[in-house]
């Protein structure tokens, strides 16, 4: 995600934007699951995935493996019908448990083909199923719904979720958006594959995650099938609505591109995308293997939105992009979509990476050094907002998509690659991927990785950088 705009309005600039596996273990989701927060005692799936920053995100007892979305959009009303089929797996003996669904109006739910209990409490939808689910059993959750979508408020004033538009919806869901559209167990510690049928009116482009499996028109009517394979988590997940123009093109490396351009933005945005391949070659040669089989954009004309956001295989953009947004949110896809977070404290991961993922790129493509970006930020005064608290520690959500997430995270990766030397660094930022591709990673995960790679004592730097107050002390 790019700093919104009330927080950096300088978003445009690129100072405040954004071989082999080693032995380290994702986190066991069944761990990350079956412990989530103390409502997870008895028969009763918690309430929440026990992130302190959003505490009712995300729930217990149970994993999603697929989700099977079934939408019907009304650009004119903004009336939506959704079905959501989701395939799950039990992790402890449940008696209910609970999905996150904000606002919508659920008409019935279903259970393993016969009809379950429910009810609403705020966001949780609460479900008690026919008979006790035992642990480790797969069974499916189908819930019908209709209404009118509404984005939800994060705790830093920003809109996310199903946003409309005068011309459909721009749907964005981090960190909390995806409970606006469908039920979900919202949380990044729960990943899941994917198939969208999306149906609006002719005329209009429904973009969502992964492959395009088809299309059909009827009756005044246009039915888009998308597919994504590899897992994926809830706020990654998009909906997007609108008037676009579409490309299609296949890499040298047979990735399937689907870029969708709102007209109004297709002149600005052609020559950005038109670099999409070689950014995406760049960073395969710097990360590793890109980790999904599709790739594109989505840039809509909603500008009042004020950010752009990675959702997985095909980012989205407010506004036409310049290059390092472009850059930002494809690096995404490895540092924040394949390698994704076990707590929104950890945040620093995502931004810092695809933020110093920019300053590589200008580095090395006739822009400043990253050791010039440093440099620059490092003379700012001790109260600039940017030494406000540490990347490693924000202290709550209205904190983790501030300066300092982004723009010091950074710095803590440029002064490890001082630290370690090139070779070694690169070396790290491969191996982080690989050894978590299409799983979770922490700070504490990455900072064990990054000295068995180095062979050096580390922690020193880490603590500096990550969780020192102020502005550090040059090394």
């Amino acid at each position: 995600m790019t700093p919104p705009r009330r927080q950096v309005p300088s978003r445009r600039t690129a100072v405040l934007r954004r071989e082999a596996v080693l032995a380290a273990v994702p986190v066991a989701l069944a761990a990350l699951l079956g412990t989530a927060g103390p409502a997870a005692a008895g028969t009763t799936g918690a309430a929440g995935a026990g992130d302190p920053y959003f505490p009712l995100s995300g729930n217990g007892g149970y994993h999603v493996d697929h989700y099977d979305l079934t939408l019907r959009y009304d650009t004119a009303s903004r009336h939506l019908d959704g079905t959501a089929v989701l395939t799950a797996r039990a992790t402890r003996r449940l008696t209910r448990f609970d999905l996150d669904l904000s606002g919508l109006k659920v008409t019935g739910v279903g259970v393993g083909g016969r009809r379950a209990a429910f009810r609403r409490d705020g966001q949780e939808l609460v479900v008690t199923p026919p008979r006790t689910l035992r642990p480790g059993r797969r069974f499916q959750v189908t819930v019908s719904y209709h209404g009118t979508p509404r984005p939800v408020t994060d705790p830093d004033g920003s809109a996310d979720g199903w946003i409309p538009t005068d011309d459909g919806a721009f749907v964005a869901g981090e960190p909390q958006g995806a409970m606006t559209w469908f039920p979900a167990n919202n949380h990044p510690r729960d990943k899941s594959t994917y198939d969208f049928t999306i149906t609006v009116p002719e005329g209009r482009t429904a973009v969502a995650n992964g492959v395009l499996r088809g299309t059909r028109t009827a009756h005044g009517r246009t039915t888009f099938r998308w597919h994504q394979a590899e897992p994926m988590a809830a706020y990654l997940a998009t909906a997007t609505i609108g008037k676009f123009r579409v490309e299609r093109y296949t890499t040298r490396d047979g990735i399937q591109v689907y870029n969708a351009v709102d007209p109004r933005e297709a002149s600005a945005a052609a020559p950005v995308l038109k670099k999409l391949p070689s950014v995406l070659a760049w960073e395969s040669k710097l990360f590793g293997p890109y980790p999904f089989r599709a790739a594109g954009s989505v840039v809509d004309h909603a500008r009042d939105v004020g950010y752009a956001l990675e959702t997985q295989s095909r980012p989205l953009y407010d506004s036409a992009p310049d290059v390092g947004t472009l850059v930002h949110e494809n690096a995404h896809q490895w540092f924040g979509d394949s390698v994704s977070l076990t707590a929104w404290k950890d945040i620093w991961l995502n931004e810092g990476f695809a933020t110093y993922a920019e300053w590589l790129y200008a580095e090395q493509h006739g822009g400043d050094s990253a050791q010039k970006t440093f440099d620059a930020l490092y003379a700012r005064p001790a109260g600039d907002r940017l030494w406000a608290f540490p990347p490693g520690d924000p202290g709550s959500g209205e904190n983790i998509f501030d300066t300092p997430v982004y723009a010091r995270g950074a710095m803590t990766l440029h002064e490890l690659r001082r630290a370690v030397g090139d070779r070694d660094f690169f070396r790290i930022l491969r191996a982080w991927a690989a050894a978590h591709r299409a799983g979770h990673g922490t700070t504490a995960q990455f900072t064990r990785l990054a000295g068995r790679v180095s062979g050096k004592n580390l922690d020193a730097l880490f603590h500096t950088w990550l969780y020192e107050r102020g502005r550090p002390s040059r090394p």
